[in-house]
């Protein structure tokens, strides 16, 4: 065992490596070498011109990507993957029985304690692929054979925020990187006049707030930007009356030069920078973001195919074309919001209700991105942030519903090199648990990641003491999915 001086004693041997590295933690090369890790964590860009361009700039991916972008339609409140896309007709026979994990059932009426429900929806199979779809997708049955449904996901979290978080950012506890956030920091963008994270959310915010959508420790240029679905997609997008462009840009110039003064006094404020190079983008935005956000121009029959002017499938069809410009236009993440699915109670009217706000617009989206011959390389995932239970506590009469199940769900994908028309793991009789191909949603994260052509294990960030990463300390690529 080798033996270290007290302070104030001489060594009696010559130093050994184990002395230089334990010396490190108590010197000033500690300091050094923490300086040298965290600019080793910055990926290099592809090239000194994109270096000039600034942080956002595009990046060279780790590996073949076999999609350029992502389209991220998050179905907030956890759907019922029993209600929408993996039936279970046992379900049938054990209707209001007792729910008893022993085995032991009897009448839930009779009981008054959680019961088994079955599902209100009739299921019919659609496609070559045979792909099961409860009735209300009346639409998105007719692109079955471009879906890959996958229900052997698994999450930790049974609390709406929590798993917000998780399937988000990858750490049930906020403040980590969103999804969105670490592609733009791996990749960049490919419009350096537009955000390269865009979110699109409810009029309200999901559990978690932005939180679900944040930089977390990465620089603040990769945060995603929300656009307000009503109104200006963003305040003060447009300058204030008499103010010209040429006004405009001898003010940032200005700003620009008294905000690099100080930043040279005090070079450990990040955040300057990233509040300066957001001055130049909202510049840059306001001669873009207008013609990209404005629908008015799309032709009449776009617009009904993504059910805009209709009552159920306005908003959601808005921000389902949005999302499509926005990626036509070098945007590399869109996240679309949908929601609450939380159906505790009336699952079939309210998860009926849900199914037809989104199901005309997702597959009018489909079928456009397809037409434009952008489905094959952007990746567009549906999910949720868990399922739900096969039982639920007493209702009166019909009011039936569904708990929260963090150990079984239903995730597909689209497109961006994941495998179109098949159908992929399995959940039990009941749909309590996925039973075949089973992984964690990290696994999840890592295999969007791969598809991008983004090594998760190289797509680090050095903070707090450590390399940190999407998917926390490490994941599988689910080759399952893969084309």
């Amino acid at each position: 065992m080798t033996r270290f001086p007290c302070a104030g004693t001489r060594a009696l041997h010559a130093p050994t490596r184990r002395d230089f590295v334990f010396g490190l933690g108590s010197s000033i090369g500690s300091v050094a070498l923490t300086s040298l890790l965290a600019q080793e964590s910055t990926p290099a860009p592809s090239t000194p011109a994109t270096e000039a361009a600034g942080p956002l700039s595009p990046r060279a991916s780790h590996t073949p990507a076999r999609a350029k972008r992502c389209i991220f339609l998050m179905m907030e409140g956890g759907p019922s993957h029993i209600d929408t896309f993996d039936p279970k007709p046992s379900l049938e026979k054990l209707h209001l029985k007792e729910f008893v994990r022993e085995g032991k059932m009897k009448s839930a009426m009779e009981s008054g304690k959680r019961y088994y429900v079955r599902s209100p929806f009739a299921f019919q199979q659609h496609g070559q692929s045979g792909a099961w779809m409860s009735e209300p997708w009346q639409h998105l049955s007719t692109v079955a054979d471009d879906l890959c449904f996958y229900r052997g996901c698994q999450v930790d979290s049974v609390n709406h925020p929590t798993a917000m978080y998780q399937m988000n950012c990858g750490n049930q506890f906020g403040g980590d990187p969103a999804v969105g956030a670490w592609v733009t920091y791996g990749l960049g963008t490919l419009n350096q006049d537009l955000p390269g994270f865009v979110v699109l959310p409810e009029l309200s915010y999901p559990q978690g707030g932005s939180a679900n959508w944040g930089n977390g420790y990465l620089p603040a240029f990769f945060q995603g930007t929300s656009l307000r679905p009503t109104g200006s997609p963003i305040l003060d997008l447009q300058p204030p009356a008499g103010v010209t462009p040429a006004i405009q840009r001898a003010n940032l110039d200005l700003l620009s030069q008294l905000n690099t003064q100080h930043h040279q006094r005090h070079p450990q404020q990040d955040d300057l920078l990233a509040r300066m190079a957001s001055y130049e983008l909202a510049y840059r935005m306001q001669m873009q973001v207008p013609d990209v956000v404005n629908l008015d121009g799309e032709p009449a029959s776009l617009k009904e195919a993504y059910g805009i002017g209709q009552n159920e499938t306005d908003a959601f069809g808005r921000k389902c074309l949005l999302a499509r410009k926005l990626v036509e236009q070098g945007v590399r993440f869109v996240q679309l919001y949908a929601g609450t699915w939380d159906s505790h109670d009336y699952i079939e009217r309210a998860h009926g209700n849900l199914i037809r706000q989104v199901d005309q617009p997702i597959t009018a989206l489909i079928k456009d991105l397809k037409q434009r011959g952008l489905l094959e390389d952007t990746l567009v995932v549906w999910c949720g942030e868990f399922g739900r239970s096969p039982d639920n506590g007493v209702r009166g009469g019909t009011a039936y519903g569904r708990d929260h199940n963090p150990k079984a769900m239903t995730l597909w994908f689209a497109g961006g090199g994941t495998k179109a028309g098949h159908t992929i793991g399995l959940t039990d009789e009941t749909g309590a648990e996925a039973v075949e191909c089973v992984h964690h949603v990290r696994d999840v994260h890592v295999t969007l990641l791969h598809l991008l052509g983004l090594d998760d294990n190289k797509l680090t960030f050095y903070h707090g003491g450590r390399f940190k990463q999407l998917s926390q300390f490490g994941g599988r690529i689910i080759t399952d999915l893969l084309a």
